[in-house]
């Protein structure tokens, strides 16, 4: 049987940084490994960003959203029966950060998936700078992502306060205690990215999953949405800056995350923004397109930045 993992985490945990990392140490263990972005957004960005490890013993491949919950789930499964035949040693799920890990297990049940595929790690990744002051619709999503993790790993542990960390730590434990009642201990993972040892993904990749039981307070009809600017042509630093007002702004709406791609004197840029922080990265391949994500967004207020 395949071996499948899902990486799951809040918008802007740092996921994909993650996966790069877990998938190049699967590869150099020997494994043939196949990618699957699940997104329920119309562009899937991380796909692009993740593109570097396309290669002989990976694949990437993406559910892509823009449709239904219920044909979304159509799509993810039809294609987890294409990659089932397709003679991967394991595969890795990224699911968007507002996903309900309910659909990654109750797809897993149904047949012919059940006869192919093995769960087998779930990781949730978790920014140590998270702002825990989150809508209740928002926390119950963070919780139902804790809940089966094997393991909980803390990212961008090296650029936050030790306090600060600990403040993370706290409340991830209280969420995941308040909704489902379960206790995380040693399954936090804080150590620094240069800490983590070999042994420490060893560990990771074989963490498995707990089962755990909640109350079902996902709204399907939630204040999530996502807007696209494309053809933006504003210079890099024009656009940190902008970013970093639309985040303050509170007539955008609760922005959490603004990733995507921006030319700049001929160089792909990888952009991705929370409210505290801002990285970019050259990139080979990009495409012209900046996402903003929250809750409640006001289309009108947004526009004005990218427009302007």
């Amino acid at each position: 049987m395949i071996k499948i993992d899902l990486i799951t985490g809040f918008l802007g945990s740092g996921k994909t940084t993650f996966i790069k990392r877990y998938v190049d140490w699967l590869i150099e263990h020997g494994l043939r490994v196949g990618i699957l972005e699940n997104d329920f957004g119309a562009v899937n960005v991380d796909m692009m960003l993740l593109s570097d490890l396309q290669s002989s013993r990976c694949d990437i491949e993406t559910v892509a959203g823009a449709c239904d919950a219920d044909c979304h789930k159509r799509r993810f499964k039809t294609k987890l029966i294409a990659m089932g035949m397709s003679g991967y040693d394991r595969v890795v799920v990224e699911p968007s950060g507002i996903f309900d890990t309910d659909e990654f297990f109750d797809t897993l049940r149904e047949e012919p998936l059940d006869r192919w595929y093995e769960i087998g790690s779930v990781i949730t990744v978790v920014d140590a700078a998270l702002d825990t002051d989150m809508s209740e619709q928002s926390e119950y999503i963070f919780a139902s992502q804790l809940a089966n993790a094997g393991k909980v790993i803390m990212s961008k542990t090296d650029v936050v306060s030790d306090e600060k960390l600990e403040e993370t730590v706290q409340y991830v434990r209280s969420v995941c205690e308040k909704y489902c009642g379960r206790l995380l201990g040693s399954d936090i993972v804080t150590k620094k990215p240069e800490e983590i040892t070999i042994m420490d993904m060893s560990e990771i990749a074989d963490c498995g999953y707990k089962r755990a039981d909640f109350v079902k307070h996902f709204n399907e009809e939630n204040d999530y949405n996502s807007l696209y600017y494309m053809n933006n042509d504003i210079p890099l630093e024009a656009l940190k800056e902008r970013a970093e007002k639309i985040f303050r702004d509170a007539s955008c709406g609760r922005v959490y995350r603004i990733k995507g791609f921006v030319k700049n004197d001929g160089q792909w840029y990888e952009f991705n923004a929370d409210a505290s922080s801002i990285s970019t990265s050259p990139s080979e391949n990009g495409q012209d397109i900046i996402i903003v994500i929250g809750e409640q967004l006001r289309r009108s207020a947004v526009d004005a930045y990218f427009k302007s």
